[in-house]
């Protein structure tokens, strides 16, 4: 992200002026997200556009990441639109104030570590179906039609909503917000490859949109636009306390689990590579937790989107220049100010233009190096990758997230479970090449090809691929190796290799061993001395 290798310290009068800057270039880049999303969420621009605000001036205030950015996120589109086309925009208040009071019991509870325990795998499952999600019902957006409901409808319909663009009666406003929203891509494309290097500051879905709407006002074009309220009290709905039954409807607390989990989610592994991107204060996960939970209070209080820690924000924020958590309020503020007096610019905004913004950013979702690098090296981990996607397209998020982690489980059991065993002989030599991991479960296993290995036979045992032993399993090695020296065998093992393998607090005891040369070698190696 080319962002700057300071740190984040010096005095307010050496940083104000950078996170002023700053400020005004996350603000540049968030609102045309923030109104994007929101109406790919079924909600109100000014419902986005809120979001943000409650996410500089609340969340970056109480957080505890400094650079990261918080407003509404890509990642919960699936799961609001669903909640405020099936619910309703009152139920989606009282979600979104539930899981922000479960973020709150989290992070009080100091169990923000947990949220980060989340595979790779299925991390960028998410992001896929997202991506797919999103693509199907904005590009319906994207040419001023309505979605056609579920994501596989909205797939079907793709072919006769394209058929209708070039069809001979076609109605003009259709074919109007198309290439409007197939200009604003061109645009996007061409500033992010073409532009000059002193001008890389300015957001290129700041340029696109401002071009597009400049384009469709200037020829009169007959495309649906942005609204934003003209009086800044009806920016806010507040909580209507009469949903708040409907929260006992387990349908309605699957939902409110799920916005919590993504949400917090999303918020601590972005703070994570936030933390990559700049030499300051590292995140301090509980409390960064905590603030997301006020802040999606707020905005469940205020009938705002849920919020979340983003990185493509936090990233513009560390590239701009930011030193202090400064800049991230202030973006918030900007947002505020430019609602309350320049909502005649924002109506002037064609949702063709935000569409396409979206459709470009979600096809950056699906990061196609991570998934060629899986093919090559770990398929495992890519179908639990596609899978996870297609179960959160076709049943759900939960489902999908359910999905994955189950099948990074039956992953870790089938790695820590996984034993290859080779033998060799070389007259009264026997080779052993153990592979994988041995333990408790490959146990029969293990005793039945030493148990093969001939009276005094000497036995060379290679555990250069053997990436972890159990108790279990080293016990077993050191009796064999009692009975099989007694009847005139021996076996070798590089014990100091071993030691490296070897997890379990009773081996940390050195005195707990048989008191033998080899246990006395691998004694010294757990211990840390030389052996006599």
């Amino acid at each position: 992200m080319g962002a700057r290798s300071t740190g984040l310290h010096g005095s307010f009068r050496q940083t104000w002026s950078a996170d002023l800057l700053a400020s005004f270039v996350v603000f540049l880049v968030a609102l045309p997200l923030c109104m994007g999303i929101a109406i790919a969420s079924g909600a109100p621009p000014a419902a986005g556009i809120l979001s943000g605000i409650i996410g500089g001036l609340v969340v970056a205030t109480l957080g505890g990441s400094p650079m990261q950015v918080s407003g509404p996120a890509n990642s919960l589109i699936a799961v609001v639109w669903l909640i405020s086309q099936e619910r309703g925009l009152d139920v989606l208040g009282a979600v979104v104030l539930a899981a922000g009071l479960l973020q709150l019991a989290a992070g009080l509870l100091r169990l923000g570590q947990w949220f980060r325990a989340v595979s790779p795998a299925v991390i960028h499952g998410l992001m896929i179906g997202f991506a797919a999600i999103i693509f199907a019902s904005q590009i319906h957006v994207m040419c001023d039609d309505q979605p056609a409901g579920s994501t596989a409808d909205n797939l079907v319909a793709m072919g006769p909503a394209l058929e209708r663009w070039f069809a001979a009666d076609s109605e003009k406003a259709h074919l109007h917000a198309a290439g409007i929203g197939i200009l604003t891509i061109v645009l996007l494309l061409a500033w992010r490859t073409a532009c000059p290097r002193r001008l890389r500051v300015v957001p290129a879905s700041l340029i696109a949109v401002v071009a597009a709407t400049a384009t469709a006002a200037l020829l009169g074009l007959e495309v649906v636009r942005v609204q934003i309220p003209s009086d800044l009290s009806e920016l806010v709905r507040p909580l209507q306390l009469t949903v708040l039954p409907q929260l006992a409807d387990w349908s309605v607390f699957e939902l409110i689990l799920t916005v919590a989990f993504l949400a917090s989610t999303e918020t601590l592994l972005s703070a994570s590579a936030v933390d990559q991107l700049h030499q300051g204060p590292r995140t301090r996960y509980d409390r960064e937790l905590t603030a997301q939970g006020v802040g999606n209070v707020v905005c469940g209080l205020l009938g705002a989107l849920p919020l979340t820690g983003v990185i493509i924000r936090s990233a513009a924020n560390v590239s701009a220049g930011a030193r202090t958590r400064l800049a991230s309020v202030l973006h918030g503020a900007w947002l505020l100010i430019f609602v309350a007096l320049l909502p005649f610019v924002l109506v002037l905004i064609p949702t063709s233009s935000l569409a396409a913004v979206l459709i470009l950013a979600v096809v950056n979702l699906v990061n196609l190096r991570v998934l060629a690098s899986w093919w090559r090296t770990d398929r495992l981990n890519l179908f639990t990758c596609l899978v996870t996607a297609g179960a959160i397209v076709f049943s759900g998020v939960l489902v999908g997230v359910a999905v994955g982690v189950a099948l990074s489980l039956v992953k870790l059991l089938y790695k820590f479970s996984r034993l290859n065993i080779r033998v060799e002989r070389q007259g009264h030599r026997t080779f052993m090449y153990l592979e994988g991991a041995a333990t408790f479960i490959r146990l029969p296993k293990l005793a039945e090809a030493i148990e093969a290995v001939p009276a005094e036979s000497e036995l060379h045992v290679h555990i250069e691929s053997l990436s972890y032993i159990d108790d279990a399993c080293l016990q077993l090695l050191m009796n064999w190796q009692k009975q099989h020296e007694a009847l005139g065998g021996s076996l070798a093992i590089d014990w100091d290799s071993l030691s490296a393998k070897v997890h379990g607090p009773e081996l940390h005891h050195p005195a707990m061993l048989p008191r033998n040369g080899a246990a006395r070698d691998l004694r010294a190696a757990l211990s840390g001395t030389s052996a006599p």
